[in-house]
């Protein structure tokens, strides 16, 4: 059955499919599995870059160049790609894996080193700071942008009928003058304060090992300070550490996140 607005499962895929575009590449299935590929990939640069792990300070320093490029380029063939090998493994996240290793197989300096990919993670690692960096994305790049430009407009019709006259209620009756463009201004006040809650949710995320704490880290590399890469990692994501989880990222700041959603709509 083709996809329409009639078909659809879900509103969000039917009648309001074009109000959501901007959102697909970040939500969608392949936004996922691009952040997957993405952390994957930059774990094993942050991995190469600690001269305590002996083996991989032997790649060449230029060939970290090539995660970066793992890390930036995931194409929808290569999304693609990973489900289909997630049909044979039937776990998400090691066809991510997977999916890693045939890369570095194309490239001299890292085919040998190829194991090292997901080292020390458990699938809750990628998974949490996927999800991380998918809501980090939408807010930054399509729902601060949103708010502002409706912010701007509430103003300047603010401005525009700030003397416009009308008539103000108290108790449901007539009551005292008012202007159009204070009432206005109230609502631009209030959603001020909402676009700003929701901008300054910090979005968190952990990379700790199986159980949140960093046990197998240790046992394989003990003379690493392995909580300051993990935290010096996931800075670089933009994102903040979280060190007290346990094996899952407890997604406090997702609540935060969308309560604060949640108060943008109620103004």
């Amino acid at each position: 059955m083709p996809l329409s607005s009639l078909t659809a499962i879900s509103p969000v895929d039917g009648r309001y499919a074009e109000k959501c575009e901007e959102l697909r590449p970040i939500f969608s299935e392949y936004g996922l599995i691009r952040q997957r590929i993405r952390v994957e990939a930059l774990w094993l640069k942050a991995l190469a870059q600690e001269p305590g792990i002996v083996e991989l300070s032997l790649v060449p320093r230029d060939a970290l160049a090539v995660l970066d490029q793992i890390a930036a380029n995931v194409s929808e063939a290569d999304a693609a790609e990973v489900k289909a090998t997630e049909r044979k493994t039937n776990h998400d996240v090691k066809a991510v894996e997977y999916f890693v290793k045939a890369k570095l197989d194309r490239s001299p300096a890292w085919k040998a080193h190829r194991e090292f990919v997901h080292f020390a993670c458990t699938s809750e690692d990628i998974n949490n700071l996927s999800y991380a960096l998918m809501m980090s994305e939408a807010r930054d790049t399509v729902l601060l942008p949103k708010l502002d430009t409706i912010l701007k407009r509430l103003r300047e019709f603010a401005h525009t009928h700030a003397a416009t006259p009308m008539m103000s209620r108290t108790h449901g009756q007539p009551a005292t003058p008012t202007t159009l463009g204070k009432e206005i201004a109230n609502f631009a006040h209030r959603l001020q304060r909402q676009r700003d809650r929701l901008a300054a949710v910090s979005i968190a995320g952990k990379i700790n090992g199986a159980v949140g704490n960093f046990n197998a880290h240790v046992v394989a590399y003990p003379s690493v300070d392995w909580r300051s890469l993990a935290n010096r990692f996931i800075t670089s994501l933009g994102l903040a550490p979280n060190a007290y989880t346990t094996q899952i990222e407890p997604h406090d700041w997702t609540a935060e996140y969308c309560d604060a959603l949640a108060g943008t709509s109620a103004v």
